[in-house]
């Protein structure tokens, strides 16, 4: 866990994204560690707002096509208007959302998190993917929130990339998907190093010497996380593209170089 004194010197994925979407919840070694992605990769800003249109699109997607009522978003990050529940709840009021996030950073600003409408219900746990799974399906909080009797739209937006395959990503991610009812789903977001690969491991080396681990994935990669489900048309694109209204360059795409989809569990 990252110590008060570490966030001045080590950078934080959580704060170079923030610094990505031009926020100021970061330090000067996150906007270093930045810059030096952008060298190689300066789409990433693109990709950074790519990926919560996408989310926006996809929320609204699985809560006016799809019925669903009920989110766990998992890998939250710093709070950035709109967050997901005011999407949710602006849709249907009486949506209910529990957000979990490993990082003390995050947990400094789960107050602007649980801000319900008066019909529905928010909730932050502080938590780990990686070792504390049984812990969150497990947990009281999530109980009154979510009932996992009924469908419930598992968010993995832009995190399963800080996640290697050494560490278990996709039994993770079908460990979730087991304690979930039919008509649940998956929405995930992921970097690739489909159009750029020297460039994204170029990201990654940056990362990893900043202590962050990490794995980016081609598109047959993410497509395992979506065994079993049915995918959403258009299933695997380029997050800009999905259910997009205007049409996009290759350039772009480049640019941006992640995947998108969001897929529903039938049986």
């Amino acid at each position: 866990m990252t110590t008060p004194t570490d966030a001045f010197n080590v950078p934080h994925s959580a704060r170079m994204y923030d610094y990505y979407l031009g926020g100021k919840n970061n330090y000067q070694v996150d906007r270093e560690a930045a810059e030096k992605v952008l060298d190689w990769w300066p789409g990433v800003r693109d990709a950074a707002q790519a990926n919560r249109a996408f989310m926006q699109r996809a929320i609204r997607h699985l809560i006016e096509e799809e019925g669903l009522r009920q989110f766990l978003d998992i890998g939250t990050g710093i709070p950035t208007e709109p967050n997901l529940h005011q999407v949710a709840q602006e849709a249907a009021p009486e949506c209910r959302i529990v957000y979990v996030d490993k990082d003390p950073l995050v947990l400094a600003h789960a107050e602007s998190l649980m801000r319900s409408t008066p019909q529905g219900r928010t909730t932050y746990l502080h938590a780990d993917l990686i070792t504390d799974l049984d812990n969150i399906l497990e947990s009281p909080q999530l109980a009154e929130t979510i009932d996992l009797s009924k469908p419930v739209a598992l968010s993995l937006l832009a995190l399963l990339h800080f996640v290697t395959d050494e560490q278990g990503a996709h039994k993770l991610v079908r460990r979730l998907l087991d304690a979930l009812p039919a008509g649940s789903a998956l929405l995930l977001s992921h970097v690739t190093p489909d159009f750029n690969e020297p460039a994204m491991r170029q990201v990654e080396e940056i990362y990893r010497r900043g202590g962050i681990q990490g794995q980016t994935r081609t598109r047959e990669e993410v497509a395992r996380f979506f065994d079993g489900l049915d995918l959403v048309e258009p299933g695997i694109t380029v997050p800009h593209r999905w259910r997009a209204l205007a049409s996009a360059s290759t350039e772009l795409d480049t640019k941006i170089s992640a995947w998108a989809a969001v897929g529903v569990k039938r049986a």
